[in-house]
C-alpha cells in the first residue's frame, strides 16, 4: 500500500509539473529563479535525509520534485523570468549550501531536515513577495496539486518522524497559504 501512494506521489509530481514547465516556455509563468534553486536544493537534500531516516516510498516525490524543481531553476534562469535576487535570497542560497557540512557534523539527517525546511519556507518569500505585486504569474494549478501531493506524500512514508513528516507537512501548508494570498490579491485588484 505505502509504494503505491508513493507512486501516485511521484505522478502526481509529474502532473503538477508538466504543465508548469510547459508554461515557463510559452512565457506564461515567470518563476523566481532564486526561490527555484534554494528550493531545488533544499528538497533534494531534504530527500536523502528521508532516506536516510527510513522514510521509504513516501520519499519518492520528494526526490524527483527535487530534481525536476533544479530544472525549473534552469529554466527559470534561461527564459530570465523573475531573476532580481536579493541580499536575503543569497543569504537563504548560503544557509541551504551550509547545511550539507552540518548534516555531516551531526550525523543526523533530523537537524538538517529541519534546517532546510526552515530554509525551503524563507525560500519561499521572494515567490510570495514577487506574487503579492504580480498575482497573474503564476499556475495555481500547480500549487493545488502539490498540496494534495504532500497529504499523498505524508501518507506513503514507511516511517514517521520529524524527519520524514516536517518537510512535506510545511512546504503543502505554504502551498496553501500562497494559493489563499494569490486568489484574495487577484480579487482585489480586478
Amino acid at each position: 500500500m505505502k509504494e503505491m501512494l508513493g507512486l501516485i506521489a511521484v505522478g502526481m509530481t509529474f502532473i503538477a509539473f508538466i504543465p508548469y514547465i510547459r508554461s515557463i516556455h510559452q512565457g506564461k509563468t515567470k518563476p523566481h529563479v532564486f526561490s527555484w534553486v534554494i528550493w531545488g536544493l533544499t528538497t533534494f537534500i531534504v530527500f536523502l535525509g528521508q532516506m536516510a531516516d527510513g522514510g521509504g516510498p513516501g520519499a519518492w516525490a520528494i526526490g524527483v520534485s527535487g530534481l525536476i524543481t533544479i530544472y525549473v531553476a534552469f529554466l527559470a534562469w534561461m527564459k530570465k523570468a523573475d531573476t532580481h535576487i536579493t541580499t536575503l535570497d543569497w543569504l537563504f542560497f548560503s544557509l541551504a549550501l551550509a547545511s550539507i557540512p552540518l548534516w555531516y557534523w551531526t550525523s543526523s539527517p533530523m537537524w538538517t531536515v529541519v534546517l532546510l525546511t526552515m530554509i525551503d519556507a524563507f525560500g519561499f518569500a521572494p515567490t510570495f513577495r514577487k506574487s503579492f505585486y504580480k498575482p497573474w504569474d503564476e499556475q495555481l494549478g500547480f500549487y493545488m496539486l502539490m498540496t494534495a501531493r504532500n497529504v499523498v506524500v505524508i501518507a506513503a512514508l514507511a516511517h514517521y518522524s520529524l524527519t520524514t513528516v516536517l518537510f512535506p507537512a510545511l512546504t503543502g501548508f505554504l502551498a496553501f497559504m500562497f494559493i489563499v494570498m494569490v486568489v484574495c490579491r487577484r480579487r482585489t485588484l480586478l
